[in-house]
């Protein structure tokens, strides 16, 4: 069994470990020890910290393997993107030419400049050791950080946004940037990804991108076939997000062109299906395999803890039956109350 739970300082010597191993394309996870042990003490001051209004808040998960104890993903969730100043992306807009005296009348594809996904929440740092073969760990390790959300809103906005990182080749050059960004920026795209730390809220990125609206059919084929297209390590993240409700078209990253993902709480599986149900052990749950139904299930906000969970249908009363040994994975006892969504 797989349990989501709330990063520890304990846990930075297996996050070093997990840092270490190849990613291909741009990732979130900190590469070194000193900067893993800065987001890990972010995110214990988060849960910590009582919060009225959704702020500089950082929320790191890992991914337990309750049998080995080994940590063997992770993932996170920022209260507000640009929290600490602006959250910068391209918008794809359309702009209509017309000449009159010519009775032309064209639309031409521009991407714009934007920071209207400031103070959107924004899911990041989402990476499983087995990769595209992980299994229903990756769901459970994904959706965890939204059952969180769930059970403590004050803490998040309405809205959530997810960037993924887009094509690059296996020397990291990304053709969106080369056409784009490496003209303002004069450097490589990784070089500029470790000046900026991954962010998208630096103050040089306003002061270096172009104001103005750029005209899409200027930029070379390859980098206009990037916009928008996923490196192919981001497939199962992509997934996994459009089983949940995310959809993509508005925006891309502003360095590698790659998808950013939105929606409204309303529109997710995990807010528009979740359930709260009073736990109960069922001690005959191997006895009618067919009649069972997959849940995620997640405990208290302040003990947090997401498992996944073949169970009876949960579906209508007020209890789930929960085996003994998801119950101490939940830590949770009989009577307490869990949420819960099918999965």
């Amino acid at each position: 069994m797989f349990v989501v739970r709330p990063v520890e300082l304990a846990d930075v010597g297996a996050l070093e470990t997990l840092a270490a191993l190849p990613m291909p394309g741009v990732h979130t996870l900190p590469r070194t020890r000193e900067k893993l042990t800065a987001s890990v003490e972010r995110s214990i001051a988060s849960f910590a910290a009582h919060v009225d209004i959704p702020s500089e808040e950082s929320y790191m998960f890992v991914l337990e393997d309750t049998g080995s104890g080994e940590i063997v993903g992770t993932a996170a969730i920022h209260a507000s993107a640009g929290s600490n100043g602006t959250y910068f992306a391209f918008r794809n807009d359309v702009i209509q030419q017309v000449s009159r005296d010519l009775n032309i009348s064209h639309s031409v594809h521009a991407l714009t400049l934007c920071s209207e996904l400031t103070a959107y929440s924004q899911l990041s740092g989402f990476y499983v050791r087995e990769g595209d073969d992980a299994g229903a760990e990756a769901a459970l390790l994904s959706r965890a950080r939204l059952l969180f959300a769930v059970l403590s809103p004050h803490r998040f906005g309405d809205r959530f946004f997810v960037p993924l990182a887009g094509v690059t080749d296996a020397e990291g050059q990304s053709p969106f940037w080369n056409a784009l960004g490496r003209k303002f920026f004069k450097m490589d795209f990784l070089d500029a990804e470790r000046v900026t730390g991954g962010t998208r809220n630096r103050t040089l990125i306003v002061e270096l991108m172009p104001h103005y609206p750029v005209y899409v059919p200027l930029l070379p084929g390859d980098a206009q076939a990037a916009m928008g297209q996923i490196h192919p390590s981001g497939q199962l993240a992509f997934n996994l997000l459009a089983e949940e409700g995310f959809e993509s078209d508005e925006y891309i990253d502003i360095f590698d062109g790659g998808p950013i993902l939105l929606a409204h709480k309303n529109a997710l599986r995990s807010f528009a299906g979740s359930m709260m149900r009073r736990v109960a052990t069922c001690d005959e749950i191997a006895s009618a395999p067919d009649a069972l139904v997959n849940y995620a299930v997640a405990s208290s906000e302040n003990h947090f803890r997401a498992v996944t969970v073949a169970c009876p249908s949960a579906d209508t009363g007020e209890t789930i039956c929960l085996p003994p040994d998801a119950q101490r994975a939940l830590k949770v006892e009989p009577g307490e109350n869990v949420i819960c969504v099918r999965i």
